[in-house]
């Protein structure tokens, strides 16, 4: 047999006879490299970045900032004290709340929804500047790790009265004073659905710490549903130093704490000018404000819940006290 010619560099490969392998290594990518981390773990991810903060704000010794909450990322403060509220769920929400917004800012070329239409009409009617925008503008002064959908309002800071404004507003009126004090206090919804419930009972204005306490941001506004238009918010200094200060001018004080020895039905003090002190979500009242407390009620509750959330117990005993001078 004549012998066939070879193609120069040819080789011939045959499926016979042993072949080197991998040595195990596509076993080893079959197995994977273990669970995805939470995003709080992972450095990089938006809840990451906000887990850090919160650890450094507790090295600190002071709660996260309602823009630095675990949540909040679609709200950041300015350097001026104003917040941005961002995406579209967001601002129609605020708007529609009629938070105070300075400003609306577009993104250019946005892509037009029915919230995106609604958010401009509702600005329209209230004359709100409507600014047109580039998006890395827009993601500069919102944060690179907030979802803004193109869109977002200002929010000017608020404006606090003084604890003393409050009880002299009342007598002003020739009404017997009925205000609330938030004593650590750090969510805003808590502080949005108090403000509403003071404006509903007739009380004369909600006093928050500077420290360690929750402000009027625009979620609280949110939750207030308007009524932070309407029953002021004062802020100060020094909380326990605010209420002496109140109970030297003639109003007594009582604090809402579970274990408290005078029950709130027909509460004795309703009709006298008055300060409800509600505490923290989790350790409740402090000890030095609760030195400085009258009387410490309790809310009679059934004994399958541990407690009531601030914002409830808060309206429960409003509602107590607005009953009795009712009767009176």
């Amino acid at each position: 047999m004549a012998n066939r010619p070879t193609r120069a560099g040819a080789v011939r490969k045959s499926s016979k006879g042993p072949t080197v392998g991998t040595g195990g290594h596509g076993r080893k990518a079959l197995e994977g490299r273990g669970p995805t981390p939470k995003a709080e773990d992972r450095s990089y991810h938006p809840a990451g970045k906000r887990k850090v903060r919160d650890e450094r704000a507790a090295e600190k010794g002071r709660s996260p900032r309602p823009s630095e909450m675990r949540g909040g990322g679609r709200t950041k403060a300015s350097s001026d004290g104003a917040e941005f509220v961002a995406g579209r769920n967001s601002v129609l929400e605020a708007l529609r709340a009629k938070i105070p917004a300075i400003s609306l800012y577009v993104a250019a070329k946005v892509e037009m929804d029915d919230r995106v239409r609604e958010i401009i009409s509702i600005a329209n009617k209230r004359n709100l500047p409507v600014l047109e925008i580039m998006r890395p503008e827009l993601e500069r002064m919102v944060g690179s790790d907030t979802v803004h959908q193109g869109i977002m309002i200002k929010v000017p800071a608020y404006e606090y009265a003084h604890p003393r404004d409050l009880f002299e507003s009342a007598l002003a009126a020739n009404q017997t004073p009925l205000l609330v004090a938030l004593d650590g206090v750090t969510d805003p919804r808590n502080l949005g659905a108090i403000i509403r419930s003071t404006a509903a009972f007739g009380g004369h204005g909600v006093i928050v710490p500077q420290r360690r306490s929750v402000g009027v941001t625009a979620a609280a506004w949110k939750t207030s549903a308007g009524a932070a238009a309407r029953c002021r918010v004062a802020m100060a200094s020094n909380l326990a130093a605010a209420i002496t200060e109140l109970k030297k001018a003639g109003v007594f004080v009582i604090g809402l704490d579970g274990g408290g020895d005078t029950l709130l039905p027909n509460l004795p003090l309703a009709d006298r000018p008055l300060l409800i002190v509600v505490g923290s979500e989790g350790s409740g009242l402090s000890r030095l404000v609760a030195e400085k407390c009258d009387a410490i009620v309790s809310i009679p509750i059934s004994a399958a819940t541990e407690s009531l959330n601030a914002g409830i117990a808060a309206s429960v005993a409003l509602y107590e006290v607005a009953r009795v001078r009712s009767t009176l």
